[in-house]
């Protein structure tokens, strides 16, 4: 009986990490749901702007991983940088806060402090995710890596559960608009301190609960001071330590540079993209140029390697739901939920709704079929992740094409994306954490976490990107009508605006031309979605395609 008790019961610290992650959770995503709109409406930016700095800013929220993963695994260890993160993150969203308080007749000071405070919680947030992540999996002994999937499920349940939690706070505190449908633009800042203050909660509890529970099987606390590590911490036969040498580090700062150029003046991105995309690659290459790698470590990075690049076109899409869905849900959409209008910004609360109810459903299915042996690949469950999503947003692109310009999108097609998209992303995002789990050499394993978090990071920049190609929603045609101008036929190049013409547009952050995408211009709201489709249903044949070579580069790991 003892026996099979120890077998099944997670450990303790789980929890611990679980519920540190839960209120980390709750006040990025709360933060999150509100920041483009506070852009938008106090900071009087226009909507593609504020798609840029947010995908900007999750981009780099997911970069800095890299720098406290690296700091943690030479200097602080693992539970300082997950204190010194939170305390940050903390502080991050009270400049928020002043932010919000402060812009009513001084827009260029508030607009400083809402950039600090973006910089204080990517620098936060850095030293917090990849550090909670290792120590997950470091909580089970060897012999036990296979209950990974299935942890990391439960810990995922623990984000969305404080997704949840902060998707509905924040909204319902800051995204506030009367019975006239005029919006408070002075609520937001109260969202923020929701938002700081759970994270301020998250810390302490971290702090008191750590040692008592945080521990390896046999009841030494993990993620202390690296130097203080032992042989019994690493695997049979395993190198300590990765080793870099100088002519591989030059290499890789020529190739940060080099692609940094390219990136910026070829590709025509702006630095924070430039940023993401280069380092990511650099680092990439750095990792795999270490002579310390035997042939099997090799093959399996580069399996990750592989999966993170597809895992981008996935990001993209999944991403829009900060902005151009959310600006969507604000002006083109009837929120008529049973009778009560839903705050815009707190529609993507399904998606975490979703997470918490499906995760165990999805953790018994993978078991069930890991018991029949009949479980697939991982990299066969990312590709059906790519091909829901794709789904999801031809759907969606179908519906709009109905509603023209004047019609409003009924809220359940939302509610439905939202629901394929958790499906999507229960296929991929713990199934690829797990991945990473299972493949990395230990003394790579917080850096190639952020090697996976870069693919985030990629994602997001490109879904950032591609969210500013939005095409104006029926709210901005109503608006130039008003103003006596027909914005379809300036748009359709039928009519050339006046100058005061274009200066009125501009005032009311309405765009006077479409954007374009690869070459492509974006007329309307149906190709917009289809972008979506077809870059993730390419993504998921070319991934199906690829899997018995993958399979052979993973020696063995499922």
């Amino acid at each position: 009986m003892g026996e099979t008790q120890v077998k099944t019961a997670h450990p303790k610290g789980l929890w611990v990490l679980f519920g540190t992650e839960m209120w980390e959770r709750f006040n990025f995503y709360g933060m999150r749901a509100l920041l483009t709109l506070f852009l938008v409406n106090s900071l009087l930016m226009k909507e593609e702007e504020a798609s840029l700095i947010y995908g900007g800013f999750l981009g780099l929220c997911y970069l800095t991983p890299m720098l406290g993963g690296f700091v943690a695994d030479r200097f602080l260890g693992n539970r300082n940088c997950i204190i010194l993160g939170g305390l940050l993150m903390a502080i991050g969203q009270l400049l928020l806060f002043t932010s919000g308080s402060v812009f009513e007749g001084n827009r260029a000071f508030a607009t400083i402090i809402m950039y600090t405070a973006l910089g204080v919680i990517v620098f936060g947030n850095g030293f917090f995710k990849p550090n909670i992540s290792s120590m997950v999996g470091s909580l089970y002994p060897k012999q036990e890596k296979t209950k990974l999937d299935s942890a990391f499920t439960i810990f995922y349940m623990g984000i969305n559960i404080g997704a949840f939690l902060g998707q509905s706070i924040c909204p319902l505190l800051g995204d506030v608009k009367d019975a006239g449908g005029v919006r408070d633009i002075h609520a937001f800042r109260w969202g923020f301190l929701a938002a700081s203050a759970a994270m301020f909660i998250g810390t302490i509890l971290f702090y008191f609960l750590k040692n008592k529970y945080v521990v390896s099987p046999e009841g030494k606390p993990l993620g202390g001071l690296p130097s203080k590590n032992d042989a019994s911490d690493f695997e049979e036969g395993e190198a300590q330590k990765a080793d870099f040498s100088n002519k591989a580090l030059l290499a890789a700062g020529i190739a940060f540079v080099t692609l940094g150029f390219f990136f910026h003046y070829v590709v025509g991105q702006n630095l924070i993209y430039t940023l993401i995309y280069s380092s990511g690659l650099s680092l990439a290459g750095l990792i795999i140029s270490d002579t310390s790698l035997t042939k099997v470590e090799r093959d399996r990075i580069i399996v990750i390697y592989i999966v993170s690049f597809f895992i981008i076109f996935f990001w993209a899409a999944f991403e829009q739901a900060g902005s151009s869905l959310t600006f969507i849900a604000d002006n083109q959409t009837d929120r008529n939920f049973f009778g009560w209008q839903m705050p815009p910004s707190m529609v993507q609360i399904f998606n975490g709704l979703f997470v918490v109810l499906l995760a165990v459903p999805f953790s018994v299915l993978w078991d069930t079929l890991r018991a029949k042996g009949k479980e697939p690949i991982s990299p066969v469950k990312l590709a059906v992740g790519l091909v829901v999503i794709s789904v999801s947003f031809f759907m969606i692109a179908t519906q709009v094409s109905y509603i023209g310009t004047s019609g409003l999108l009924l809220v359940k097609w939302l509610i439905l994306l939202y629901f394929l998209n958790t499906c999507a992303e229960l296929c991929l995002s713990p199934i690829g954490l797990s991945l990473v789990g299972k493949l990395s050499p230990k003394r790579f394993a917080s850096l190639l976490y952020g090697v996976f978090f870069l693919s985030n990071a990629s994602g997001y920049a490109l879904g950032g990107t591609l969210g500013s190609i939005l095409p104006a929603t029926g709210d901005k045609f109503a608006k130039a009508k008003e103003l006596g101008i027909d914005l379809q036929a300036v748009l359709d190049n039928k009519i050339t605006p006046t100058a005061e013409q274009l200066a009125l547009l501009e005032k009311h952050q309405i765009s006077a031309h479409n954007h374009f995408f690869a070459g492509f211009e974006i007329h309307n709201l149906y190709e917009f979605f289809m972008v979506f489709v077809v870059l993730t249903g390419i993504a998921a044949i070319i991934l199906f395609a690829l899997t018995p070579f993958l399979k052979r580069m993973m020696h063995g790991v499922r």
